[in-house]
């Protein structure tokens, strides 16, 4: 008898502990055979098998929750990935916790900000970082001016602070755009509206002054003396050469504001950078020019006399670049020089004007808003009339750091040019 007991005591307990230790290894399907009755042991069978159901119950629940939150997480990373706006996560210690690649290719991250706090990560972002957290309002937007690579950006930077469901701070999120294009749309709108005013208000008197000054000299030169009459003559060639800087500033606000529309035919691209060099090179003799220029025509429908206006321009800006270094003066070993390529580029020509001379301000992007010059005699108006004309023809100006010539002492600035050849696209126009 004492056996036999033993036997119906020790049998279940072993099955128990064989199935726990089943458990314990992660197999949540094993049921133990439940003993009929109602004592302990057959209730312990029946309570064990009720736990593992429950846990298996419980993990497949927490694994497809597990699984709904990795597509979601997965779902998130992909659209905020794929967005043209830069996304920047804090925690509620204003630490960097998250960034989309938007945003490190608009703040030039090559390196990982994680954990960094934003006003050490972008210190642009700090004072309006700062008006968030001490502000009572929950959302703060502002224009932003950020440097990156010696290009100015005007970023729309939006904060917004992150709760949790009890309502107590989680972090914050930032988002910004690269409205630089926009502002600079916007501000050649403004800047034609103007001169398009000024020119018609300027104008009309210029000729009248002109033509008085002239008849004053006439009249009054042989009434009086030799000195009179000299000082006569200075005073009226003042007047004269005064209005003929005025007439030519009216003439470029003229061509800025109502730019005409370009008569296009077939035209050789080689030619017409060939012919602007010539030109360029009689008048700056003491600039050595290197080109390369391909033997075959690159045929382009343009209109040959506005091209050839902006090439021969930036080419003179280059000449006078090199003449602002030598002012300001130029490092040992230097030696004037401008680099002139064109390439085919695909269905484009690729122009490539690059000098020696004193380089690029940090705001380059602000060169081609109307009376932004580097130079004491500028106007301001040669570079935002070169864009608007190779922007009528399809095709792209940007200014860029130029490659070292070889031999020199420093790098200055490089214009580079596309424009579609024919049969390409064109935005502009459609189909050339």
């Amino acid at each position: 008898m004492g056996l036999w007991f033993a036997e119906r005591l020790s049998r279940p307990v072993g099955r128990l502990t064989g199935a726990a230790q089943r458990v314990g290894g992660g197999d949540l399907d094993v049921q133990v055979r439940e003993e009929e009755g109602d004592d302990e042991i057959a209730m312990l069978g029946r309570y064990f098998n009720q736990m593992t159901r429950q846990l298996k119950g419980q993990r497949e629940t927490l694994l497809d929750n597990t699984r709904q939150i990795e597509r979601r997480r997965r779902m998130f990373n992909s659209v905020l990935s794929s967005v043209t706006s830069g996304v920047v996560g804090l925690d509620d210690q204003g630490r960097v916790s998250f960034v989309n690649r938007s945003a490190e290719r608009l703040l030039g991250w090559s390196e990982d900000r994680q954990s960094v706090p934003l006003n050490v990560a972008v210190p642009e972002f700090g004072a309006l970082y700062q008006q968030l957290v001490s502000g009572e309002r929950n959302v703060v937007q502002q224009e932003v001016k950020v440097v990156r690579d010696g290009q100015q950006e005007n970023l729309l930077v939006r904060m917004a602070t992150r709760s949790r469901d009890d309502g107590s701070l989680e972090g914050y999120v930032v988002a910004f755009d690269d409205v630089s294009d926009l502002v600079a749309a916007q501000r050649m709108a403004a800047w034609g509206d103007v001169a398009q005013r000024i020119a018609h208000e300027i104008k009309n008197p210029l000729t009248p002054i002109q033509l008085s000054a002239e008849r004053i000299k006439r009249k009054f030169r042989r009434q009086l003396d030799e000195e009179n009459a000299a000082t006569l003559e200075d005073l009226t060639g003042v007047i004269v050469r005064q209005t003929e800087d005025l007439r030519r500033i009216v003439d470029e606000f003229s061509k800025f504001a109502r730019m005409p529309e370009p008569k296009r035919a077939p035209e050789d691209v080689v030619q017409l950078l060939r012919g602007a060099l010539l030109l360029q090179e009689m008048g700056q003799p003491n600039v050595q020019f290197t080109m390369e220029l391909p033997d075959q025509k690159l045929m382009a429908d343009l209109d040959a006399t506005m091209i050839s206006q902006a090439l021969t321009n930036l080419i003179k800006n280059a000449g006078e670049a090199i003449e602002s270094l030598v002012e300001r003066g130029a490092p040992e070993g230097h030696s004037p020089m401008i680099g002139v390529t064109l390439m085919q580029d695909g269905k484009q020509a690729l122009i490539r004007i690059m000098d020696n001379g004193i380089g690029l301000p940090e705001d380059r992007a602000r060169l081609f808003e109307p009376y932004v010059t580097t130079r004491e005699k500028g106007t301001g108006l040669g570079l935002p009339i070169v864009k608007k004309i190779i922007e009528e023809h399809g095709g792209t100006l940007v200014l860029e750091d130029a490659p070292q010539f070889k031999g020199q002492p420093n790098a200055g600035a490089m214009a580079v040019v596309r424009l579609p050849l024919a049969g390409a696209e064109n935005p502009a126009n459609g189909v050339v």
